[in-house]
């Protein structure tokens, strides 16, 4: 599981594709305000939500697997124990880093994730780590 700052710059630096696996279209809603952000930073946002067609102005998916393109970081928002099977989903799909959000925890699947080369950041939101490692305090 990476905690280091060092490490955790050079994922939001390389990556460009996130997926947002449980965001959802209510603009109140904490997924839904964090993927505004990451959009607003020119990150590539593909939403993963079965019962929406569209979040944000863009195409959404019902799972990782029927997204036609590839994707860099997997960001969970779902339940820790929702976590497995979209663990399982973003090895399937080659993607190089599974984020859970602040507050999800999951230790098996964040092995399993590790034992098949991705990296893992757990417990952590996205855009706090970017406006502090990217020193970008003043974005929305």
């Amino acid at each position: 599981m990476i905690t280091d700052p060092a490490r955790l710059r050079e994922i939001l630096l390389s990556s460009r594709t996130i997926a947002i696996v449980g965001l959802s279209s209510n603009p109140e809603k904490d997924s839904n305000n964090i993927a505004r952000y990451l959009k607003d930073q020119s990150y590539r946002i593909i939403p993963v939500n079965p019962t929406a067609s569209e979040i944000l102005g863009e195409r959404s998916y019902p799972n990782l697997t029927s997204i036609p393109e590839p994707v860099d970081v997997v960001q969970i928002f779902r339940r820790s124990e929702d976590v497995p099977p979209i663990v399982d989903e973003a090895i399937a799909i080659g993607a190089k880093v599974v984020w859970m959000q602040e507050g999800i925890v999951n230790v098996a699947a964040a092995q399993t994730a590790t034992d098949a080369g991705l990296s893992v950041v757990m417990d952590r939101c996205m855009r706090f780590d970017h406006r502090m490692l990217l020193r970008n305090p003043e974005s929305k």
